[in-house]
């Protein structure tokens, strides 16, 4: 079964940051754009990073200038550097893959399989 798995959520100070990774078990992500979804409770799931298989990127404004997406092949694993953390940025995230959409198509669609996701929790 394609997976991915993702990992390093945690409980940070506002102005702190983390590093989520997103793995792929039993394919090659580097042939997969990926996108980085969160939802905050109470709230719908929104898109705030992808990156396309042609390494394109597209950030949502509410996280444009303070999170980096990036991929490392080698690894089979896409990476969220999130700084400047802000309580708002509170929720569980997750990640999928997309063989076709461009970056920002990404993190505009719908998708109904996730995984379990990682909670990402600011503190004021």
């Amino acid at each position: 079964q394609l997976q991915l798995v993702e990992s390093g959520g945690g409980l940070v100070q506002s102005g702190g940051s983390l590093r989520l990774s997103c793995t792929a078990s039993r394919f090659t992500l580097d042939y997969y754009g990926v996108g980085w979804f969160r939802q905050a409770p109470g709230k719908e799931r929104e898109g705030v990073s992808c990156i396309s298989n042609g390494d394109n990127t597209f950030y949502s404004e509410s996280v444009k200038g303070r999170f980096t997406i990036s991929r490392d092949n080698a690894k089979n694993t896409v990476f969220l550097q999130m700084d400047k953390l802000k309580p708002e940025d509170t929720g569980v995230y997750y990640c999928v893959k997309e063989a076709y959409l461009g970056a920002q198509a990404m993190c505009r669609a719908e998708y109904t399989s996730w995984g379990r996701g990682t909670q990402v929790t600011v503190s004021p």
